[in-house]
């Protein structure tokens, strides 16, 4: 059987080949257009739910998907599409979305933006997901029944967030049926979802396998006030520790930019600093975790890539790099950091790869920045975001301008 769990709006199981037909068809009021005001209530409305008091202290990220949903800020997205001239934006059709597990909220965005741009869309939420993931389809259906009747009908007709089973058939009906199709999770999930064709004018915007560091300035440190030094802890937990450093955008890596003496105080205390906002937020590592945590501290140690290892309780491992240029990228358990020193931000231009996404900084000028940004040369780094702000996701993710590549523009000559 290819039948699908209809999850948001709730629904009875039903046949792939149905849900498309239903995805395809006009919906009553007319098809939706890029900035749609349907659209646009139903999301405003969602955004409160998110915002709740109780929602928002339970799951800090839905509050930050709340905020990017306020009206004010869907405005303010909406504003780049502003064309002139010739040219008229429309949107792509039918967008099938296949989010990660690992990260809860990241659908919704996807999913948002495509919504504003005017597509219909059909979203595979997994089946692993939990926690933020359920309380964010309780919230749409919740929404959904408050919205008036000619909303929540054109909702309901062209948005659809599904869970199923591995399936190929399903997979494949709802591949070739796309217009798009936005593949997250990593590079074995892209190469996974392109074997299951799509139609020839449709195509593939992806998101593979990324990785994500940090770099603070020596000098910005001893300059900075207690108050700011304690914000850039707090900031770095919350990049970090959310999603279990499981994100893309979440640092993997600490750089300390100035001399070696300050760079050893600074890095001293921000560590100190880091372990004490653990101690705040009550947060607790699982024992599976702890035992990776350690595993691949002590692989790194044999692998000869650190020359020491410090363990603050169970919460925060830092490993000192041996070498600054030979830097690990993969995944070693939630709060566990390689740490280096580098005299300049240049000197980490040749260490910089394509995969590397977000770079999350303490201390710099903008100018600073832009220097280091300019020497990468667009061959890596997508976004350079103050601590804290990591995880904050925007209408621009990957180098891509999503509400972009979500719509389409025609060109009309008299």
């Amino acid at each position: 059987m290819s039948t699908v769990n209809q999850r948001f709006p709730l629904g009875d199981a039903i046949e792939v080949s149905s849900l498309v037909e239903e995805l395809r068809a006009e919906p009553v009021g007319g098809r939706l257009r890029v900035g749609d005001p349907r659209v646009v209530e139903f999301l405003t409305k969602f955004a409160r739910k998110l915002l709740a008091p109780a929602t928002a202290r339970r799951f800090p990220e839905l509050a930050s998907l709340g905020f990017f949903l306020r009206k004010g800020e869907i405005a303010k997205a909406l504003s780049t599409l502003e064309t002139s001239g010739d040219a008229l934006r429309f949107p792509r059709g039918l967008v099938f979305h296949v989010p990660p597990a690992n990260v809860d909220t990241i659908f919704v965005y996807s999913w948002a933006l495509s919504a504003l741009a005017g597509n219909h869309n059909v979203v595979r939420v997994s089946s692993r997901s939990a926690g933020a993931a359920e309380t964010v389809l309780e919230a749409l259906n919740a929404a959904l029944s408050e919205v008036d009747a000619d909303t929540a009908s054109a909702i309901t007709a062209t948005q659809r967030m599904v869970t199923y089973d591995r399936s190929d058939a399903i997979s494949g009906a709802l591949s070739v049926a796309a217009d798009l199709r936005v593949i997250w999770g990593g590079d074995a999930s892209v190469a996974a979802l392109r074997k299951y064709p799509l139609a020839p004018h449709a195509r593939d915007l992806t998101f593979p396998d990324r990785s994500s560091f940090a770099v603070a300035s020596v000098r910005g440190w001893q300059n900075a006030s207690e108050a700011e030094r304690r914000g850039a802890a707090e900031g770095f937990y919350n990049d970090s520790y959310w999603f279990d450093q499981a994100a893309c955008s979440s640092p993997r890596a600490v750089f300390w930019v100035g001399d070696e003496d300050g760079a050893r105080e600074a890095g001293q205390e921000f560590r100190k600093l880091l372990a004490e906002v653990l101690v705040t937020k009550q947060h607790v590592t699982e024992p599976a975790m702890a035992v990776q945590k350690r595993v691949s501290a002590y692989g790194a140690a044999v692998d000869g890539l650190v020359d020491g290892i410090e363990f603050q309780g169970n919460g925060l491992a830092m490993l000192e790099l041996s070498n600054a240029a030979v830097l690990p990228r993969e995944w070693l358990g939630a709060g566990t950091f390689a740490n280096a020193r580098v005299d300049t931000l240049s000197d980490l231009v040749p260490i910089v790869l394509r995969k590397d996404q977000t770079v999350g900084q303490f201390g710099f000028t903008k100018e600073e920045l832009t220097q280091f940004v300019t020497e990468l040369a667009g061959r890596g780094v997508d976004r350079v975001v103050p601590f804290g702000s990591a995880l904050t996701f925007s209408a621009i993710w990957d180098g891509y301008d999503l509400l972009t590549e979500f719509s389409r523009l025609v060109t009309v000559q008299a």
